[in-house]
C-alpha cells in the first residue's frame, strides 16, 4: 500500500469531525456586515486548515519516534489557534467556543502531559464560565463536557499511539542486535575454523620443505595431508557460512595430535573423548582447536598436554607461558603449588573469541601459568 493511500483514512478521520465547525461558520455567514463575514469565514477557514495541518504534524511525529511535537512549534500551533478563536468568537458570539473543543485535543496531542491538562482545564472553564458572563448566552455545561470527553479520547489515542511507536523502536533495536550477534558469530568461528587449518598447513609446509631431500616418502604424505587439510578448511567455511558447523571432540583431538607432532610437540592428548560429557563436547571441540593452535603458534613449546574431565577441559604447555606470549595480567604461580588462573587473561581475538563462545556456554575460561613454567588454558561448564 502507497503512502498516500495510507494516509487518506486518517485526513478523512481527522476532518470529519471538524463537521461541528459548521455551526460557527454558519453564524459567519449569516453575520449582517460583510467584513464581519469576511473575518469569521477567514478566522473559521484559517482555524480548521490549522487544526488539520497540526494534526498530521503531530500524529506524524508521534507515529516515527514515540515523541511529541517540539514545545515551541506546538505552544505556537496552539497560540494561533487560540487567537483564532478569539477572533471567530467576538464575530459569531458564543458558538465560536465551540473551538475550544479542537484547542484541548491539540494540547494534548502536542504537550506534555502537565501542559496539555492545563489547557484542557482552561478551555474546560472558559467553556462554563464566559457564557455566564455574557449577557444573552445560554450557558456552557455541553461544551465543557465535550472539551473533557474529547481530550481524553485524544489522550487515550496518543498513549496508543506512542506504545506502538516505542515497540516499533524496540524491535528495530532487537533486529540490530541480532546482526551484529551473527556477524559475530560468523567471524569468531571464521576465525577458529581457518586459523586453526592455516597453522597446520603452515607448520606442515615447512616439514614437507624440510623433508624433500632427507625423506621423500615422508614428504609426499605431508603434502597429501596438507591437501586434505585445504579440502576440509573448505567444507569447514561453507559449513560455517551456512551456520550448521558442528565440531567433534574426538575429531579435534586426533588431528591435535597431529599438528602437534608435525609442529614438533610431544602431544600427550588423550585417545578419545569419552571422559567429556557429551553435551559439552562441542564446546570443548573448539576450545581444544584454538588452545593447540595457540601453543603451536606462540608458544615454542617441547610438550603439549590435553586433560579432559566430565565438565572440563584443560590444554597446557612448557613454552614461554601467557606473560611472554602478551596475555594480559596473567596469574603467578608459586612453585610447587597448582597453577592459579586469571579469569580476565586474554590472547588476541581467538582466546577472545574462545572467551565469548565459552560464556555464552555459561562456562568460565581461565587463562594462566603452568606449574613449572608455561601456559594453561581451561575451561569449566
Amino acid at each position: 500500500m502507497s503512502t498516500t493511500a495510507a494516509r487518506r483514512p486518517f485526513w478523512l478521520w481527522a476532518a470529519v469531525w471538524l463537521f461541528y465547525m459548521a455551526g460557527p461558520i454558519g453564524d459567519a455567514w449569516r453575520r449582517p456586515e460583510i467584513w464581519e463575514r469576511v473575518v469569521g469565514l477567514s478566522a473559521a477557514t484559517a482555524f480548521c486548515a490549522l487544526y488539520l495541518l497540526s494534526f498530521v504534524a503531530a500524529r506524524t511525529a508521534m507515529k516515527r519516534t514515540g515523541a511529541l511535537m517540539r514545545l515551541p512549534t506546538a505552544l505556537l500551533r496552539l497560540g494561533l489557534m487560540v487567537a483564532l478563536t478569539t477572533v471567530l468568537t467576538l464575530i459569531v458570539g458564543e458558538s465560536g467556543l465551540t473551538s475550544l473543543v479542537y484547542v484541548a485535543v491539540m494540547a494534548v496531542f502536542t504537550l506534555s502531559p502537565r501542559l496539555a491538562w492545563s489547557v484542557v482545564v482552561t478551555a474546560a472553564a472558559a467553556a462554563f464560565v464566559l457564557p455566564k458572563l455574557v449577557p444573552g448566552w445560554d450557558g456552557g455545561i455541553d461544551l465543557t463536557f465535550a472539551v473533557l470527553v474529547a481530550a481524553l479520547a485524544v489522550w487515550g489515542v496518543t498513549r496508543v499511539v506512542q506504545r506502538n511507536a516505542q515497540l516499533a523502536e524496540a524491535r528495530e533495536e532487537i533486529t540490530q542486535l541480532a546482526v551484529a550477534a551473527e556477524r559475530n558469530r560468523f567471524a569468531r568461528d571464521l576465525h577458529d575454523l581457518l586459523g586453526h587449518s592455516l597453522t597446520v598447513v603452515s607448520v606442515k609446509s615447512e616439514l614437507a620443505a624440510r623433508l624433500v631431500r632427507l625423506a621423500p616418502d615422508r614428504a609426499e604424505a605431508e603434502l597429501a595431508d596438507i591437501q586434505r587439510l585445504v579440502r576440509e578448511a573448505l567444507v569447514d567455511v561453507r559449513a560455517a557460512v551456512s551456520g550448521y558447523r558442528e565440531m567433534s571432540l574426538a575429531t579435534e583431538l586426533a588431528s591435535a595430535r597431529s599438528a602437534l607432532d608435525a609442529a614438533g610437540i610431544e602431544a600427550d592428548v588423550p585417545l578419545t573423548a569419552e571422559a567429556a560429557d557429551p553435551d559439552r563436547q562441542q564446546l570443548f571441540a573448539w576450545v581444544v582447536r584454538e588452545g593447540v593452535t595457540n601453543v603451536i603458534r606462540h608458544s615454542d613449546a617441547k610438550h603439549c598436554w590435553i586433560r579432559l574431565e566430565h565438565a572440563a577441559v584443560e590444554i597446557s604447555d612448557d613454552g614461554r607461558g601467557p606473560t611472554a606470549r602478551s596475555a594480559a595480567s596473567p596469574a603467578t604461580t608459586p612453585a610447587g603449588s597448582r597453577p592459579t588462573f586469571d579469569g580476565a587473561a586474554s590472547q588476541g581475538h581467538g582466546l577472545a573469541g574462545l572467551r565469548e563462545r565459552v560464556d555464552s556456554a555459561g562456562g568460565t575460561l581461565t587463562i594462566g601459568n603452568r606449574d613449572g613454567g608455561g601456559f594453561v588454558l581451561r575451561a569449566t561448564t
